[in-house]
């Protein structure tokens, strides 16, 4: 059971996406990446989503590639490209499958420019903690990067609400299209109130150049549904041959944790 990411990646991409939300993602993106050279950086994305950080990638001169698990990102990704005209969309080899699959990893080593079955740049925002065996996919992830290369991880943050939240979503999945929108009709305020309290900011002005009510769907079915504190993601990753070089809070207790991390 799993929630359909990629049919609301599609409709975001061609609802809500806009130049200027382009240009606010390209900017979040910069600053997440700050340091790691992406000029003929071998770079992939895994769960690419809508395709705006691979985008944003293969136009800052990266050798990008990209995994995710469900077919209609293809299509979002070719409707997100209209706002990145400089990139050329065909050139960027595309693998459909879970990173939890062996013969995924190995069709990502295959895909690596240059032959070496190797990255410098493994990138995943948001999304390992969705694949049902978040430690998995996170090791399988990590041993794509060569040594000397980065990781880049967004995983959810550990709050005490978080096992209520993985109810929620369960429920909504397991629910009927009626009962989905009740759902969702039920907690857009209450997330809405929530990251006000929180920030202080407009729950619409949101981050890397999304949008409120698609974040909104995506949190409230974004099942299955994992999360890590920073020190349990440190714990997890350094052991594998990494440093941690930064880290980011979550802007909201239960959101993303960024993290950027170098093999030694």
């Amino acid at each position: 059971m799993q929630f359909d990411f990629g049919q609301n990646w599609l409709d975001f991409a061609r609802e809500a996406l806009t130049p200027e939300r382009a240009a606010h993602a390209e900017s979040e993106f910069a600053a997440l990446l700050d340091g790691v050279p992406l000029v003929n950086a071998r770079f992939v994305d895994i769960g690419f989503g809508q395709g705006l950080s691979l985008l944003l990638a293969a136009g800052s001169g990266a050798r990008a590639v990209g995994c995710d698990i469900n077919s209609k990102c293809r299509e979002a990704l070719e409707t997100s490209a209209a706002f990145f005209p400089n990139v050329q969309l065909a050139a960027i080899p595309l693998v459909v499958g879970s990173i939890l699959d062996d013969a995924v990893v190995a069709a990502l080593r295959a895909a690596a420019p240059g032959g070496e079955g190797a990255y410098d740049v493994a990138h995943s925002w948001g999304c390992l903690h969705h694949t049902g065996d978040m430690r998995t996919a996170i090791r399988n992830t990590a041993s794509l990067v060569r040594p000397g290369g980065h990781l880049v991880l967004a995983i959810y943050n550990r709050h005490w609400s978080s096992p209520a939240w993985n109810a929620i979503k369960w429920l909504y999945c397991k629910s009927p299209r009626w009962l989905q929108r009740v759902l969702v009709v039920a907690f857009a305020p209450v997330i809405w109130l929530a990251k006000l309290a929180v920030t202080g900011r407009d729950p619409a002005r949101q981050q890397r150049g999304m949008d409120f009510y698609y974040d909104m769907i995506d949190w409230v079915g974004g099942y299955p549904y994992e999360y890590a504190s920073v020190d349990e993601l440190r714990a997890l990753v350094e052991p594998l041959g990494f440093e941690c070089l930064r880290w980011r809070a979550a802007e909201v207790p239960t959101g993303c944790n960024e993290f950027l991390f170098r093999r030694r």
